[in-house]
């Protein structure tokens, strides 16, 4: 089983980049292998909007773009692995601009007729909802802002994901970072720690 991990953080040794760490230690501690994006460290330039990896090339597992950066050998890595956990920060209210980025190059992975308007596209690999995904959501408002500050952001990131047809298992929102202690912030690295766990669980259950 492979899971991969997506950062959308900047801050490498940040609290966001710790608990995706924490959360992949937990999915190998369960027998998967890992691999992990920073997608700040990653070339992926602004979709541009020419539909091209829709509306052509079918048969393809992930569609052809014009553009020439990381998103192809990434999706080509993406649509071959078993489940996934994507951490973010909250940034005005909702997900890094990395990882929206990301999710809007992600367009690759569905397909849909031109003339087939007002549809939604359909996904080249259905999941089939064999593959799972959980979320981490990191934010300096408290857990009280859960509703405003990260279900916006879980909303966001499950957009793609129902195209894929690849459920959630997790959506883990930690407020209050900023100044939070150590002792509870090691607390909250356990969480992500069983939160990788139990995404490999899931995903083994029979179907």
């Amino acid at each position: 089983m492979v899971i991969l991990g997506f950062l959308g953080s900047p801050r490498l040794q940040g609290r966001c980049s710790k608990l995706l760490t924490k959360a992949l230690e937990g999915a190998a501690n369960a027998g998967a292998e890992t691999k992990r994006y920073n997608l700040t460290q990653c070339n992926i330039q602004h979709c541009l909007g020419c539909f091209k990896c829709m509306f052509e090339n079918h048969d393809l597992p992930v569609g052809k773009c014009p553009l020439k950066d990381d998103m192809s050998a990434i999706l080509a890595e993406y649509v071959k692995a078993d489940g996934y956990i994507f951490a973010s920060p909250v940034y005005e209210s909702n997900i890094s601009s990395l990882m929206k980025k990301f999710i809007e190059r992600k367009i690759a992975l569905g397909f849909r007729d031109k003339d087939a308007y007002g549809k939604i596209p359909f996904p080249r690999v259905p999941a089939e909802f064999k593959k799972m995904a959980s979320m981490i959501i990191v934010g300096n408002c408290a857990d009280e802002y859960r509703e405003i500050m990260g279900d916006p952001c879980f909303e966001a990131l499950e957009s793609h994901l129902i195209v894929e047809q690849v459920p959630t298992v997790d959506r883990y929102y930690v407020g209050g970072v900023e100044d939070m202690p150590d002792e509870t912030f090691s607390g909250k690295l356990d969480e992500a720690f069983q939160l990788g766990k139990r995404l490999v669980e899931e995903i083994s259950k029979p179907q």
